[in-house]
């Protein structure tokens, strides 16, 4: 996949980040396994990479609506194995096997629509916060003009 050249390129700049965004992680509505779910269904992008001084990063989410019913079965195990998952876990809805029950047999709201434009949206705010800490890591490292680059010639490539 040539046009995945760039990413490939700032694995380091990758795993600082996720280092420093642990505690963002923390105090945001996901777990740790959801956030990694999150994020294996997030792509990250370039726009604009030939003006490096305009170009950013953003985080493509569309693939994110695939695993919000997953991030409900993680909810749904860390609940029984007693573990109370992220900030906004469950936030005062009595939540875990219960919930996850009733859901699963039609009974109760916000399993469907409402609670996965939340989990969209949040995900999505989340992500967005990741690449511009990614973007401004690769700033201070002085990579983001050959990253930039390594974009535009991927481009050039998949053309």
């Amino acid at each position: 996949m040539s046009d995945n050249a760039w990413t490939d390129r700032i694995v380091s700049e990758r795993m600082t980040v996720d280092q420093e965004f642990s505690p963002r992680v923390e105090s945001s509505r996901f777990s740790s396994q959801e956030w990694s779910l999150i994020m294996t269904a997030t792509e990250f992008e370039i726009e604009q990479p030939e003006t490096p001084e305009e170009a950013r990063i953003v985080a493509n989410t569309e693939n994110v609506d695939s695993i919000l019913p997953e991030l409900e079965n993680v909810r749904s195990q860390m609940g029984a194995m007693g573990a109370g998952g992220g900030a906004g876990g469950g936030s005062g809805s009595g939540g875990g096997v219960v919930d996850s029950i009733k859901s699963a047999l039609g009974m109760g709201g916000g399993s469907s629509g409402g609670s996965h434009d939340a989990e969209r949206e949040a995900a999505e705010t989340l992500t967005q916060e990741y690449a511009e800490e990614l973007q401004a890591q690769l700033e201070s490292n002085h990579r983001w003009e050959s990253v930039c680059e390594a974009a535009v010639d991927a481009g050039a490539e998949t053309e």
